[in-house]
């Protein structure tokens, strides 16, 4: 009878214990379910159906970090970065081996403007594992942005030391350099990453900047037109590439960029702001160009938008032509519009004195040097 009683008892615990397995087998699959349930969800982009498995998944095995990384990226894809930033942390306390989570937690800190945060995050990710390119470029992105050039220097070089290729870490370098006023490295930098992807605007842009600075016009003309081509359909690339050809003596070419960018875009004020400057500049050589230079800008400066810089402009081409009235009534608006152009009141100092009104002359010089003194 004993004997029979102890057999029972171990058949009982077989039995206990091969349900239990069972259960911890349909628990795992289940979990297994949830998760890719999640992850097929949130490929679709149905973020509420993704949060539902994934909490589903995170109450079959609380302890697990995976439910809480997917539920913060869930999170951060919606936009709710206060409950991302939650998830990430919950994550991380989970496994403090994974650098995943931490990278993420800086990607949300980062979004949030919080940079010091983003750097503490980034940092700690990297002390788990030193060797991605991508999170030292990021770490050096939130050192920049929280005003520690000198740092992002050093982070963004360690980046480039381990992935050459990444035209976004060569931007960051040479604005580093840039604002260390290392402008012959800045430009070295900026080079490779136009070279590496020749469509990066804000690269060309630095470029054509830097190369403005240093008066090496053919190189900014270069620049402007790869701008030009790349966003064919802005106005403002053609008016900035005409304008440049201008400085660099390239006048007619400058007429004939312009003159096309009009065809193109007659409603638009810039490009007849822009041929009125270039017109007006060769009217100082041969007066003949006044006229063209007055049409250009009245088409613009009798527009109650028009800029303090075209109300200028126009009245210079009337001081030219001898209607020395019709300027004063035009820079009396030029000097109201803002931003003012400085040139507005040093014009309306001599236009005031040509037509005797030494008050107003004064008074327009006591201005122009009170805002020079604020430049």
């Amino acid at each position: 009878m004993k004997g029979r009683l102890t057999a029972l008892g171990v058949l009982t615990l077989a039995a206990v214990a091969a349900a239990l397995a069972y259960q911890a087998v349909a628990r795992q699959r289940d979990y297994r379910l949830l998760i890719a349930r999640g992850d097929s969800a949130l490929r679709e982009d149905q973020t509420f159906a993704a949060i539902e498995a994934y909490s589903g998944a995170l109450a079959l095995r609380p302890g697990s970090m995976l439910p809480h990384l997917r539920l913060g990226e869930t999170y951060h894809r919606r936009g709710n970065l206060d409950e991302a930033a939650r998830e990430f942390r919950l994550a991380s306390s989970l496994d403090p081996t994974t650098a995943r989570p931490l990278e993420e937690l800086g990607d949300v800190t980062y979004q949030r403007q919080r940079y010091a945060r983003a750097i503490e995050a980034y940092g700690r990710a990297l002390r788990l594992d030193d060797r991605s390119a991508r999170v030292f470029y990021k770490l050096a992105l939130a050192q920049y942005r929280d005003a520690d050039p000198a740092s992002a220097l050093q982070s963004v070089r360690q980046s480039l030391t381990l992935d050459p290729r990444s035209a976004d870490a060569s931007y960051l370098l040479g604005l580093c350099l840039r604002d260390s006023r290392q402008i012959t490295g800045a430009i070295r930098a900026f080079q490779q990453a136009v070279s590496i992807a020749p469509a990066l605007v804000a690269a060309r842009e630095e470029l054509a900047d830097l190369f403005h600075g240093l008066n090496r016009f053919d190189e900014e003309i270069e620049q402007l037109q790869a701008l030009a081509a790349i966003d064919g359909n802005v106005a403002e690339r053609q008016i900035a590439l005409g304008l440049a050809q201008h400085r660099a003596g390239q006048s007619d070419l400058a007429v004939q960029t312009l003159g096309t960018a009009l065809d193109r875009w007659p409603d638009t004020p810039g490009v007849y702001r822009a041929l009125g400057r270039v017109w007006l500049d060769r009217a100082q050589e041969d007066p003949a160009f006044l006229s063209k230079a007055r049409e250009a800008l009245s088409a613009v400066a009798k527009n109650p938008a028009a800029s303090s810089d075209t109300l200028t402009m126009y009245a210079q081409t009337l001081v030219e032509e001898g209607d020395v009235e019709g300027a004063a009534r035009t820079l009396d608006q030029a000097m109201e519009r803002f931003p003012i152009a400085l040139d507005a009141f040093a014009l309306y100092v001599a236009v005031a004195e040509r037509l005797n009104r030494s008050d107003a002359a004064e008074r327009a010089q006591t201005r122009y040097e009170l805002l020079k003194s604020e430049f």
